[in-house]
């Protein structure tokens, strides 16, 4: 009885993540969110099976898992350990592995696949800390551990360990800074992310044109005047977020 009350109090906050992370949830009733939000969907159902599989009933978890995948497109394993006031935005293509560990207060977007890499037996899945936001269409493979109030961007594919707080972009993933500061938050302003393939080129760019001068030194020439490498500026403007 008292897993179930704990079940319980888990849909609330469930609820309440919703509403708090999705500006489309804004003013909306508990009945509509429970009864149109796929990713709160997918969510309360998989704790039933969770419940469910601890409680020893045989067949029945799985079963529910295979109805909720093809109901609201996301896949969670009945296995996997989700803590309070998580949320999935949208829902569609999320997968999430059985020995997946994901903490307090997470946040994915559609299409991130929390999976293994192989057929390895045991310990395969991510292990989330609490305060974690993976961007729509990353990837985590492997027993990873991503730490507390962490960030992974857009299309990463993420195989290594994730720092605390650090924001990981790039294929393969690797922690970067925005603007040297700390991100805060739950809310993905992915716009604003580092992109370190235009730094490298900056940087290529800028030796370039070094070599450029030095070798027209050589020749008596000045070399190509007035001539200056293109500059790769950050991304400004509105956030993507809404910020």
């Amino acid at each position: 009885m008292s897993r179930w009350k704990s079940l319980v109090a888990e849909v609330r906050a469930d609820v309440a993540a919703a509403r708090d992370r999705d500006p489309a949830a804004q003013g909306v009733s508990t009945f509509e969110i429970l009864g149109s939000w796929a990713g709160v969907q997918a969510l309360l159902a998989h704790r039933a099976a969770h419940a469910l599989l601890e409680a020893g009933v045989p067949v029945l978890p799985r079963i529910i898992a295979y109805a909720t995948r093809a109901v609201t497109g996301v896949e969670i394993h009945p296995a996997a350990q989700i803590g309070s006031e998580f949320f999935i935005d949208h829902g569609a293509g999320v997968v999430i592995g059985e020995t997946a560990v994901i903490g307090r207060c997470v946040t994915l977007y559609q299409g991130v696949t929390l999976g293994g890499t192989g057929f390895q037996r045991g310990k395969r899945h991510q292990t989330l800390g609490d305060n974690v936001t993976v961007g729509s269409g990353a990837k985590l493979l492997g027993p990873i551990a991503v730490g507390d109030n962490a960030k992974v961007g857009a299309n990463t594919v993420v195989v290594e360990d994730v720092p605390p707080g650090a924001t990981v972009v790039g294929n393969p993933g690797h922690p970067v800074r925005v603007e040297g500061k700390r991100i805060e938050g739950p809310d993905a302003d992915w716009i604003h992310l580092p992109d370190p393939i235009a730094e490298a080129i900056k940087g290529l760019s800028g030796r370039l044109a070094d070599i450029e001068r030095r070798l027209a030194e050589l020749d008596g020439d000045n070399g190509p005047a007035g001539e200056k490498p293109t500059e790769i500026s950050p991304r400004t403007g509105r956030s993507s977020a809404g910020g």
